[in-house]
């Protein structure tokens, strides 16, 4: 008896040893808006205004490049436009890809680090953080910056299309975060990666495994946490585009930043998707005709937005139809009973320039529960090969669940048990 107790102990503290030596790299992929972007301009730069001409943020550096998301300007209206003109991107029928407007080049800082995914504004910390809370709590359990711990910001306003159309951007993006998670690996003893997205990076994140071949995904890929995805996009989204979206941001006139908010490509991803909303349930109702997930082409063409339709058709629709199973152990956590954009109404005399009155139902505050949850039934009846796990934590909002207490404990422990699992098995 006393062996045992003694083995017991042995065993505790090869436990405790592994687990601070032997933690699965995590690869931070962060949502639309979630990280930093910078831009500079150059001579092909057509201001909208004399005010643009003029208004430039301080350069960060030497050769022109300044934080073009987030800067605390946006706020101001004149320069909100100069900020959205600066922000908005062109779809080129011809090449059938999306591109920066003309003048502007754009860069992600610091891809690999979380610097930042931390912060939008290093200068206004408390009131523009993102990550930091659940980087804090990772660095607690022994994880570290550039060791085992790396971020994959990208420039979120570009998605993914379908097989058969080219998207520059996003595809380098994935490719990028390939090459991440696997020097991530390498670097940690062959240890494959636990990936942890938010919101739009759940989406490219599973896109990233299914796009890989079974044998990679399986060598590089331990696990797969996915915090309020919107696997099936939002209604919200649909305010996005017909009277612009201000993102909470006090004073923004969301009118000034509705053409960018609908030229992103990511956006057009984010639109309600007619395989999983009811073809039968209107989601936007006015006073000449209803909208639901499957007439999106039409909602686009009445909200003056015709030049949305062709790319959202053929890019995006294809996209949105399949959620194949990555074969690889999938966590889902997301937040529940906040309400959440269910049904738009909108009047006539306004039309689409007002902001709607709204019918809310259950979800995390931004996507619906639905699309929150999509996988469940997606997936049923292929736990012989998927693993999936679905944690709910009532009254957490779309982005709290980075900083709430509860939820970040939650995310915490799910990641303890994935290392635990591994550090039983090597002591055995």
């Amino acid at each position: 008896m006393k062996g045992m107790v003694v083995v017991g102990f042995v065993l505790m503290a090869l436990v405790m040893f592994s687990s601070c030596s032997k933690l699965h790299p995590i690869i931070l992929v962060p949502g639309s808006g979630g990280n930093q972007l910078e831009a500079r301009l150059n001579e092909a730069y057509k201001p909208s205004s004399l005010v643009c001409n003029r208004w430039l943020p301080i350069p960060k550096e030497e050769g022109g490049w300044f934080r073009l998301w987030f800067d605390p300007s946006v706020l101001l209206s004149p320069f909100t436009k100069c900020f959205a003109q600066r922000m908005i991107l062109y779809y080129d029928l011809h090449k059938d890809d999306y591109f920066n407007c003309p003048g502007v080049e754009t860069r992600v800082p610091d891809f690999g680090s979380t610097q930042s995914l931390l912060c939008l504004d290093p200068k206004l910390k408390h009131i523009t953080t993102y990550m930091a809370d659940l980087v804090d709590s990772l660095e607690q359990e022994g994880y570290k910056e550039g060791e085992t711990l790396f971020g994959a910001p990208y420039d979120f306003r570009y998605g993914l299309a379908a097989a058969g159309h080219p998207s520059s951007t996003g595809s380098k993006f994935l490719e990028d975060l390939k090459g991440l998670i696997e020097m991530a690996s390498t670097s940690n003893e062959g240890n494959p990666v636990i990936i942890l997205s938010h919101s739009l990076g759940g989406l490219f994140a599973l896109h990233l495994l299914n796009r890989n071949h079974l044998s990679w995904r399986r060598k590089y890929v331990k696990h797969f946490i996915s915090l309020s995805a919107p696997w099936g996009g939002t209604v919200q989204e649909m305010i996005t585009f017909a009277s612009g979206y201000s993102l909470g941001v006090p004073l923004v006139d969301p009118l000034l930043v509705r053409e960018e908010q609908r030229s992103s490509e990511s956006n057009l991803w984010l639109l309600p998707s007619p395989k999983l909303f009811p073809s039968n349930k209107p989601l936007v109702i006015t006073e000449n005709r209803n909208y639901s997930a499957s007439e999106i082409p039409q909602f686009l063409e009445d909200i003056g937005f015709s030049q949305g339709v062709h790319p959202y058709r053929t890019r995006i629709l294809p996209l949105i139809n399949k959620f194949t199973a990555p074969e690889v152990p999938v966590t889902c956590i997301v937040g529940s009973e906040v309400k959440t954009p269910e049904t738009l109404f909108y009047g006539r005399d306004g039309g689409f320039d007002e902001q709607p009155e709204v019918l809310y139902g259950d979800g995390d505050g931004t996507v619906n529960m639905m699309s929150l949850l999509a996988l469940e039934s997606e997936w049923a009846g292929m736990e012989a090969k998927q693993t999936l796990k679905v944690t709910r934590i009532p009254h957490v909002s779309h982005t709290s669940i980075l900083k709430d207490s509860v939820s970040v404990a939650e995310i915490v422990r799910e990641i303890s048990t994935i290392n635990s699992v591994q550090v039983l098995r090597s002591v055995v």
